[in-house]
């Protein structure tokens, strides 16, 4: 058991403590939170696309027939 002045203590600590505890209040903004990200995606949908229209061109080659190369004299 704990000394009888240490618990007065203990207590007055607590009731001097008490009115520093103040009360939190959570309200939303009145304006909308914008997030700007600036994230560019360009090559990563140009990859795709390159991939997609090879796939496309090896199992339809009648359909993108080749041109002839030209040889420089």
């Amino acid at each position: 058991m704990k000394h009888p002045r240490q618990m007065a203590r203990m207590a007055w600590c607590m009731a001097a403590a008490a009115p520093l505890c103040g009360c939190v209040t959570v309200k939303p903004p009145d304006k909308p939170i914008e997030i700007n990200l600036n994230v560019d995606i360009r090559q990563e949908v140009l990859v795709r696309l390159q991939q997609d229209a090879q796939q496309l061109i090896q199992q339809h080659p009648e359909a993108f027939p080749q041109s002839p190369t030209r040889k420089n004299p």
